[in-house]
């Protein structure tokens, strides 16, 4: 059976000294699969665009802000991650700059500047704890990740780096 994946984005916006990440703390939907934790922004994307141009207009409409410059950290597929099982596919970046003012909520949550030497201590998804450190890393290569999830939890991690 082939892999069709619901295409992603993910991007994690850095503060301008390099010091905090503008994180969503999905706290506004009761029925919100992601209720109670903290994440990056991004979202589907849409047939007519490519992952660049999707992660552009998913900062603009969930922060208000233009990106300027970004770099794509990573790839991950996430079989089963879905509410439903489905599968996802994720392009991960972060975005070095941006022009604007963030929003302070969306209709998903709140928007919050966090330091990042605090991000591993937010709720989070469990399999967030993998790949965040590859985000913020120092290594130049892009990772590319696969993290199965069953009943809400990842149950593998495998990682390349190129």
């Amino acid at each position: 059976m082939p892999y069709t994946p619901i295409v992603a984005t993910l991007g994690y916006v850095l503060s301008p000294d390099r010091t905090k990440v503008l994180m969503i703390h999905r706290n506004s939907r009761p029925d919100d699969h992601h209720l109670g934790k903290y994440n990056g922004l991004g979202g589907k994307m849409d047939p007519d665009e490519d992952v660049v141009a999707c992660m552009r207009r998913e900062i603009i409409e969930e922060a208000g802000i233009h990106c300027t410059a970004m770099r794509l950290r990573g790839t991950i597929s996430w079989p089963g991650f879905g509410k439903h099982g489905e599968d996802w596919l994720g392009f991960v970046f972060v975005i070095d700059a941006f022009q604007g003012v963030a929003a302070e909520s969306n209709p998903e949550g709140t928007l919050e500047w966090i330091e990042l030497d605090r991000l591993m201590d937010l709720p989070m998804w469990d399999g967030d704890r993998h790949f965040l450190p590859l985000v913020f890393d120092d290594d130049p290569r892009a990772f590319h990740g696969v993290m199965p999830y069953r009943d809400g939890k990842p149950v593998s991690w495998n990682v390349s780096r190129i």
